[in-house]
Parts: structure tokens; C-alpha cells; sequence
């Protein structure tokens, strides 16, 4: 196994930024009702195949930078258990942008992918 350095860690991180608002966008865009930001946490926790991309810590900061960018709504809410909590919703700026950036991943992914197999000179 390949030991974490300085340079694998910058890569990861530089790598994890977008990444972390596209799962994010896309969570929101899958989910049926508003979500608080520890469900959203565990949603990824349970769903992340054994590739965290991102700390419980910093997901509260790209969901504020979403909502910033208009592509979340936000409502904060009273909680019989806590705090209050605050719901995240997306909106439709944030479905269309969601349907752009999915298909710039693609794109992304797809070259990405061949690059990795191999590059040809024809």
C-alpha cells in the first residue's frame, strides 16, 4: 500500500473539493423531504464503499456554500432532542445545476478513465 504524503494529501484534498459538492447536490436532489446536515453525514457514511471523501466536519461548510450559491434552501427548525436544526432542501437552480455538473463528471470521468488505461499515438 502506498504511503499518505504530503503531495497524495493535496491531491486528495484538491480532488475532494468539487467532489464533496456534487454528492452533496445530488443527495439533495435524491432526497424525498428536507435533510439535516448529520443525516446527510450518515447517508454518505453508510454509502461511501470504503472511500471517505469527506470529514463529518467539513460538510457543514460546503452545504453553506451551496445554499450561498442559491442551489440549496435552508430553513432552521426547533428539535424535541437538541438544538435546533437546519434543514436543507435544493432548489431549482440547484436541480438544473446538478443535471450540468453531473454530465461535466461524466465527461470528466470518462477521460479521466481513458487517459488512466493508456494513451495511443495514432
Amino acid at each position: 500500500m502506498v504511503e499518505e504524503n504530503a503531495l497524495t494529501k493535496k491531491f486528495q484534498k484538491e480532488m475532494n473539493a468539487g467532489i464533496a459538492s456534487l454528492a452533496l447536490l445530488s443527495v439533495m436532489g435524491q432526497a424525498k423531504e428536507p435533510m439535516y446536515g448529520y443525516q446527510v453525514a450518515k447517508l454518505l457514511e453508510d454509502n461511501n464503499q470504503g472511500a471517505p471523501i469527506m470529514k463529518q466536519g467539513a460538510l457543514y461548510p460546503v452545504l453553506r456554500s451551496l445554499e450561498k450559491s442559491g442551489l440549496l434552501a435552508s430553513k432552521v427548525e426547533p428539535s424535541v432532542s437538541g438544538p435546533p436544526r437546519r434543514y436543507y432542501t435544493i432548489t431549482d437552480t440547484g436541480r438544473e445545476t446538478l443535471a450540468l455538473w453531473k454530465e461535466i463528471w461524466g465527461q470528466t470521468k470518462s477521460f479521466v478513465d481513458h487517459i488512466l488505461k493508456g494513451v495511443t499515438n495514432d
